[in-house]
């Protein structure tokens, strides 16, 4: 699947570039070239410092931003696979800073698949969120159009062999920004700010994220949108977890954010598939393959009349102590209640 291809990864700097280098390095000894391609030089220093030249020349990095059509395109020239994983993705940010969010997370995307296209590119996984499931924030508004895009980008390649898929997941444990390491930091204070007290998110960790977007490469037909089966938590359970010694405020949700998240609604399921440890919402549109073709592919079947993906009414759910174990083996090794 990778040996002997070129990977570009936007936002290879981000949490999920970090694991996924690691991942690559440690499966795929004769990957030949791995480009980072993102805006941030502190941090490429930093992964650069991690893997010095002399020992891992296929390492590449590359300062650009998915904004810049033409720098991308230089970038991708010579390049097999493409995973892009740059966004803006703080949701508060989104809200108070729309037009970046819509440059980066929409014009971005549409200047990947036209470098893919134009560089001969040929297999592209883009990450989305769960928030771009019937969105209520700008954030999971400008993923769900990043989605769309991607897989209509199957549509217009012609007679090119190039696939484009996307992978949705829910909050990725011990990223930058989530949940977790911010509670790790107030335990401290004694209190732990909690924005509601039935507040549910779906989990999976960077290594399982990972593990779809290889999924993805290795079976996609193109435009399918793969999604894993995972546990979901409730917040309240977080902060038991971290700090069982904490005071629990309840703040309030904040601008654009919801009481539980979703991945498949009922009107996504009339398109989705069940693949056994995964879903697939197939593209609403597609000019080369049937639901029948991606049925036989993936040998896979059509989910219940209904069905829904919700993190509150999962079936499948972690426990304060199970949490405690994943943050151990996750987060911090050294962690303790």
């Amino acid at each position: 699947m990778i040996d002997n291809k070129a990977v570009l990864i936007t936002g290879g700097t981000g949490s999920f570039g970090k694991k996924f280098i690691e991942t690559i390095l440690d499966r795929y000894p004769d990957v030949k070239k791995i480009i980072l391609y993102s805006r941030d030089e502190l941090k490429q220093s930093i992964i650069r410092q991690k893997y010095p030249q002399n020992e891992y020349p296929q390492l590449r990095f590359f300062i650009g931003d998915v904004r810049d059509k033409e720098r991308l395109t230089q970038a991708c020239e010579g390049v097999d696979i493409i995973i892009h994983a740059a966004a803006i993705k703080q949701v508060d940010t989104a809200e108070y800073n729309p037009t970046e969010c819509i440059r980066t997370n929409i014009d971005g995307a549409e200047n990947v698949i036209h470098a893919a296209l134009s560089c001969g590119v040929r297999d592209i996984v883009a990450l989305s969120t769960d928030k771009a499931c019937a969105p209520i924030n700008l954030y999971g508004a400008t993923k769900l159009a990043s989605d769309k895009l991607f897989a209509a980008a199957n549509n217009i390649r012609g007679a090119k062999e190039v696939r484009f898929s996307i992978v949705r997941y829910g909050n990725v444990m011990g990223s930058r920004g989530s949940v977790i390491p911010f509670f790790m930091d107030k335990k401290k204070e004694g209190v732990l700010p909690i924005t509601h007290n039935e507040m549910t998110r779906f989990n999976i960790s960077l290594q399982d994220g990972v593990n779809l977007v290889m999924f993805a490469l290795d079976n996609h037909l193109g435009g399918e949108i793969f999604i894993p089966k995972i546990p979901s938590y409730k917040i309240l359970d977080i902060a038991k977890a971290v700090a069982p010694e904490c005071t629990i405020k309840e703040v309030g949700i904040r601008p654009g954010e919801k009481l539980h998240e979703e991945m498949i609604t009922d009107a996504d399921s009339l398109k989705t598939i069940d693949l056994g440890p995964y879903y697939a919402i197939l593209p609403s549109v597609s000019f080369t393959y049937s639901e029948e073709d991606y049925m036989k592919h993936h040998k896979a079947k059509k989910v219940p009349f209904g069905f829904k993906y919700n993190s509150g009414t999962n079936t499948e759910w972690e426990t304060v102590e199970g949490l405690r174990q994943l943050i151990v083996e996750h987060i911090d090794p050294n962690f303790k209640a």
